[in-house]
């Protein structure tokens, strides 16, 4: 095949790209600097500019790319940035892939399970509904931008992805130092349900999506999530370290703002139900595989 990927120098795209190249796939980065390479191709969310060449004859399109949401405080210009770089890009995109005269057949564009938003301690799957929030919003118009791609007849589909671990990288790479130094530790009263995915299921789980006929949202999550508390306890007996501490909320506010309400102290607990209706298996389905796999 050849996919055609944004967000290729990000966590998942990385990781991604790396596979698809492994089992022999032609891949076509899209970056927005000038091209260096001949994998690369331009293009220009904020512009609408797009090079024809990275869409027509492609196979699949994978739109990862955007801001990252919980690398820094939610300003009011970042929360700004989050949302113009999943729009517009996915815009972009839905667009260049519409006007092509050899469409892709299948857009997997980025998503994610902050549409549910807090969830409490109720299980939801694809069918439930849409949350309260800033990135419950944010989702929402995430996955509307992708209609002009959707109303040519290409088949989307949107990965709702939730707590991505990885060695490096991600929430399990930026807290491993702490842990590893025995200073890690619940974040609030740990109630609050984590939603997560290992990297290795991740990809696994967007190939699958590139390759079946599933269209709509797609949960990419473990079928067995956990409580805050749950995660910090497996992850000091995984290092063998221990976790007494504690990160108050008021801390957490102080220091990340809005995004600590919708990020580290949001509860959310969702089924990967369309997944597993497909017959995916995971690899890491409980949080002690997974650590066990990763480090």
């Amino acid at each position: 095949m050849r996919v055609t990927v944004t967000g290729s120098s990000g966590l998942i795209g990385s990781a991604l790209v790396r596979s698809l190249r492994d089992d022999g796939h032609e891949v076509v980065r899209l970056v927005r600097r000038e091209p260096e390479r001949p994998d690369e191709a331009r293009w220009s969310p904020a512009d609408g500019c797009l090079e024809a060449r990275a869409i027509e004859g492609a196979d699949a399109v994978v739109h990862l790319a955007g801001a990252g949401v919980g690398d820094r405080p939610w300003t009011r210009a970042h929360k700004r940035r989050i949302r113009d770089s999943r729009l517009l890009g996915t815009r972009t995109l839905a667009e260049a892939i519409a006007s092509a005269g050899d469409r892709p057949p299948v857009l997997v564009c980025g998503s994610a399970i902050g549409y549910y938003g807090d969830t409490g301690g109720r299980e939801v799957d694809e069918k439930g509904p849409m949350g309260s929030g800033f990135l419950a919003e944010v989702v929402r118009d995430w996955e509307a931008a992708a209609r002009p791609a959707r109303d040519a007849g290409v088949r989307v589909v949107h990965p709702r992805t939730g707590i991505v671990l990885a060695r490096h990288g991600g929430l399990l790479g930026r807290t491993l130092p702490l842990f590893r130094l025995g200073l890690g530790g619940r974040l609030g009263d740990g109630r609050q349900w984590m939603s997560w995915i290992s990297l290795p299921d991740q990809i696994a789980a967007l190939r699958l999506l590139i390759a079946d006929d599933i269209a709509g949202p797609v949960n990419l999550t473990a079928p067995a999530p956990v409580t805050n508390a749950e995660f910090t306890r497996a992850l000091a007996r995984a290092l063998h370290r221990p976790a007494p501490l504690r990160v108050p909320r008021i801390a957490l506010r102080a220091a990340l703002r809005g995004f600590a309400d919708e990020g580290p102290l949001i509860s959310q607990r969702v089924r990967p139900a369309r997944l597993e209706e497909a017959g995916f298996r995971f690899a890491h389905p409980d949080l002690d595989t997974a650590l066990a796999g990763l480090l």
